[in-house]
């Protein structure tokens, strides 16, 4: 494979040879040809477990996709391989990411700079997938032009996005309504990803959170496809995956023994 021109690292094989050997089906270099072109640059973004590869599969396949699972897991960094990839194929015109600016909650308003720039420290990490990627001048081409659009997921509300790929991410972080607001906005041509983490909600207390709700509503839904990420997904630096292990052990002996109040 190094002769055919792909470019292996050492975590590649790692990783592949450990979704073979956990029972994974199809071959080694079934797994590691399975890649993503994302740029000029001749990059391939290589799905490295089982569940990554049934996600991209999923991603080809349907309009809306949804996957959940633990920080590490990939899963926003092979939805944007895949929205690049769509782009770069003319499957569609235009790559929109959201995200919601929860966190920043009432102190917004407290920011410095203007709407942009307070939402902006929110959107960082899907900048740095997207410069991961591609070339950083033609990404800010392509984002000067209005091709591609990163923004707060209140920036959705009004708009219907027609030939486009979508991305949100963080959607653990959305209310019920802003959930139905954005899969109602979906258009002709498009395809969106959905993204998040149901262990990691910040609402405010006594909130529901969109996708924990769209999980029984959507649930059956032809055309929607679930995709459920674990820690043996994790694709991180090694020790994320002992530490996502380790918070599941701790917070599974806190609901095995809850401490009686004093």
């Amino acid at each position: 494979m190094s002769e055919e021109g792909y470019l292996l690292n050492p975590e590649d094989i790692r990783f592949a040879v450990r979704a073979i050997s956990t029972g994974g089906e199809g071959s080694l270099r079934d797994l590691l040809t399975n890649h993503i072109p994302v740029s000029s640059k001749k990059r391939f973004i290589i799905p490295k477990t089982e569940v990554q590869r049934q996600y991209i599969e999923a991603i080809k396949i349907h309009d809306i996709v949804i996957g959940i699972g633990p920080a590490g897991t990939g899963k926003t960094y092979l939805a944007m391989a895949m929205a690049i990839n769509a782009f770069l194929k003319k499957e569609v015109s235009r790559i929109v990411l959201a995200r919601p600016a929860v966190e920043a909650g009432e102190r917004l308003g407290f920011l410095p700079g203007d709407m942009y720039e307070k939402v902006n420290p929110y959107l960082r990490p899907l900048y740095d997938a997207l410069f991961d990627m591609m070339d950083p001048e033609k990404v800010g081409k392509l984002i000067e032009r209005g091709i591609i659009e990163i923004a707060p997921l209140a920036f959705m509300r009004g708009r219907t996005l027609n030939d486009s790929f979508i991305i949100l991410d963080e959607a653990q972080n959305t209310t019920s309504e802003q959930m139905k607001m954005y899969l109602t906005r979906l258009g002709f041509s498009s395809k969106t990803v959905i993204t998040g983490d149901t262990t990691q909600i910040d609402l405010p207390a006594g909130r529901t959170s969109g996708l924990i709700e769209i999980e029984r509503i959507l649930a059956g839904v032809e055309g929607i496809k679930f995709i459920y990420f674990s820690e043996k997904d994790v694709v991180r630096h090694k020790l994320v995956q002992e530490i996502v292990k380790a918070y599941e052990r701790h917070e599974k002996r806190s609901a095995d023994n809850p401490k009686t109040p004093e």
